[in-house]
C-alpha cells in the first residue's frame, strides 16, 4: 500500500472539511424549516418521481442509503404525516413511499431558504469554470465509486 504524498494527503483533508462544514451549515439551515437534512434528501427524491411516489428499494437506491436506515427513518417521517407508505399490490415485501401533501407543502416553504444557502456558501463562491472542473471531478469519482466492488451498497 502506497500512503498518501503530503500534497494528496492536504487535498483529501481539504475536501473532508468542505463536505463536513457544508454539510453542518446545510443541516442547520433545514432544521430552522422543521427538517433534518436526511429528510429533505428523501423529500427531494420523492419529489422528482412522477406522483411524488416510489418503491422504498428504488428510493434507496436513489439516495444511497441501506435498507435499514430507510425503514427507520421513513416510520419517523410517516409519523410525522410526511411521507405514507403502503404495500405494494403484486408484491408483498414492496413498499411503496409517497411524499404526502403536507410533506409536499413543508419541501415547498423549505426549498427557497435552502436555494439562498447553497447559492451563499457553495454556488456563489466558483467561478463558472470551476463548476464545471468540479462536475467532471464528480463525475470522475462517482463513476469510479460505482466500479469499484468495495463500495457496492446493499439496497
Amino acid at each position: 500500500m502506497e500512503w498518501l504524498s503530503d500534497e494528496e494527503q492536504a487535498t483529501w483533508l481539504a475536501y473532508v472539511r468542505m463536505r463536513q462544514r457544508l454539510d453542518a451549515a446545510l443541516a442547520a439551515g433545514l432544521t430552522s424549516d422543521g427538517l433534518s437534512a436526511a429528510d429533505y434528501e428523501l423529500m427531494v427524491a420523492l419529489s422528482a418521481a412522477p406522483g411524488d411516489c416510489l418503491r422504498a428499494k428504488d428510493l434507496a437506491a436513489e439516495v444511497c442509503w441501506e435498507k435499514s436506515r430507510l425503514s427507520k427513518h421513513l416510520a419517523r417521517m410517516d409519523a410525522r404525516g410526511l411521507v405514507d407508505r403502503q404495500p405494494v399490490a403484486e408484491d408483498a415485501r414492496g413498499v411503496l413511499v409517497q411524499l404526502t401533501a403536507a410533506g409536499r407543502s413543508l419541501l415547498e416553504r423549505a426549498a427557497p431558504n435552502h436555494v439562498q444557502l447553497v447559492r451563499e456558501v457553495f454556488i456563489d463562491r466558483v467561478t463558472p469554470a470551476e463548476a464545471r472542473a468540479m462536475r467532471a471531478l464528480s463525475d470522475k469519482v462517482v463513476a469510479a465509486v460505482e466500479n469499484s466492488s468495495r463500495t457496492a451498497i446493499d439496497v
